[in-house]
């Protein structure tokens, strides 16, 4: 279970509203599956259907978790509107079998509706957020 206090739940809906029409993208790293840090990543394709992140923010990230002897726990992403729930990109974009996929949707702004999930070999399984 992903373990993330309500305050990097807001940072994550503050990031979508401020990216919105565009998706935004971002990461989340911690230990033992408690979220400690939030990073925001750049959608390169600044698209309202699709995202790609940057591989150097990505790297920059990964740094920034093995300094701080962290480890990456979950990437996230917006859908602005749609349901919070992956697409076909989505899960064809989920290399990381091990990692949470957030998907955040602003389908109703001002109620936005954030899972999480667990998308290997191309089978999703929602997963339980503990929203602390």
């Amino acid at each position: 279970m992903l373990k993330v206090e309500r305050k990097f739940f807001d940072l994550i809906v503050a990031h979508a509203k401020a990216e919105a029409p565009n998706e935004c993208c971002g990461m989340l790293t911690g230990k033992n599956d408690k979220v400690t840090q939030h990073h925001i990543v750049r959608n390169m394709d600044a698209s309202p259907v699709k995202y790609v992140m940057d591989p150097k923010d990505m790297l920059k990230v990964e740094k920034i978790a093995d300094q701080n002897d962290e480890e990456i726990l979950a990437f996230y992403h917006s859908h602005t509107h749609s349901e919070a729930y992956p697409s076909p990109t989505d899960v064809r974009q989920a290399t990381w079998p091990d990692q949470y996929y957030l998907i955040v949707s602003l389908r109703e702004p001002s109620n936005p509706v954030l899972r999480a999930f667990k998308i290997q070999s191309g089978k999703i399984v929602e997963e339980t957020m503990d929203l602390q």
